[in-house]
């Protein structure tokens, strides 16, 4: 054997114990925070401010940026693999992507393509209106083997029109049929799209088996979301209660929106929610 042989077996060797260390070490509950509060920030200063407030992982949403997204159907998988490093060199682990709409499968194999390249293990969708519903989850369907082969799980929020509860949620993951596309449950959203109507302790007993995330969103009447977790009308105990009694006993819990301020005051309202998850999981560990 010469000496970059040698290396090279060192070096596929630590590769594979660091990623058998990371699944074995990986917490039940996996704490993280979206870009969405830092929306008018460069995507670099947003991980900065993560990372500073005490984060492991990060949710790639909104950003400063041409079409407002980090990630999206014209970013290039070494585009989204630089976004990878980006936050690994930070001490992140990207969890979840939104990367907008897709106007087909070769879009959806795009977000696919670059959730894989960032090291994300799953996509997160919107949905779509009525009349482009069936089309949609038909392109979803014809996707999910592909997603599967680049070891990335799909899922759809509650976000609005035929997805706006988790009932709806649940019959369209069904038409779909394919076990890698679930649920990202948002219960701030529950209220919202329900004006009120509909609380999520109650919806999230339509969604049981399907739950594979959750937007830690809250509300506050009228149609507010953007507040920091824990100040509005959500119930989060009680929600993720029912929750765990579904199946949904550990993943992702990552807070999507905080109170609105500058700098300083956007980190610590996101150290503020970070404590308070960490609280609430406590009590479900």
């Amino acid at each position: 054997m010469n000496r970059r042989e040698f290396l090279n077996g060192l070096a596929l060797t630590a590769g594979a114990l660091a990623t058998r260390s990371f699944a074995d070490e990986m917490p039940r509950w996996q704490i993280g925070c979206y870009t969405r509060p830092w929306a008018e920030q460069d995507w670099r200063v947003t991980f900065d401010a993560i990372a500073g407030a005490g984060f492991t992982y990060v949710g790639l949403m909104t950003t400063k940026s041409k079409n407002n997204l980090i990630v999206s159907t014209e970013s290039t998988p070494d585009e989204a693999a630089a976004v990878g490093a980006e936050a690994k060199q930070r001490g992140l682990q990207i969890i979840s992507v939104w990367g907008g709409q897709f106007n087909d499968a070769t879009g959806l194999k795009r977000l696919i393509e670059n959730s894989a390249a960032c090291g994300c293990p799953n996509l997160l969708l919107g949905g779509t209106d009525e009349n482009h519903a069936d089309a949609y989850y038909k392109t979803i369907a014809g996707c999910c083997d592909f997603a599967s082969e680049k070891k990335v799980g799909l899922s759809i929020k509650p976000h609005g029109g035929n997805n706006a509860s988790g009932a709806q949620c649940r019959k369209l993951i069904e038409q779909v049929g394919r076990k890698n596309f679930r649920l990202w449950y948002d219960p701030g959203n529950i209220f919202y799209y329900s004006d009120s109507k509909l609380d999520p302790v109650n919806d999230a007993a339509t969604v049981d088996g399907l739950v594979v995330g959750m937007s830690v969103k809250d509300f506050r009447p009228p149609k507010e979301v953007l507040l920091t977790p824990g100040t509005g009308k959500v119930d989060f105990p009680k929600v993720l209660s029912r929750l765990r009694q579904g199946g949904f006993t550990g993943g992702p819990l990552v807070i999507e929106c905080l109170d609105r301020g500058d700098l300083q005051q956007i980190a610590a309202e996101a150290r503020k929610a970070r404590q308070f998850v960490e609280e609430l999981t406590k009590t479900f560990s």
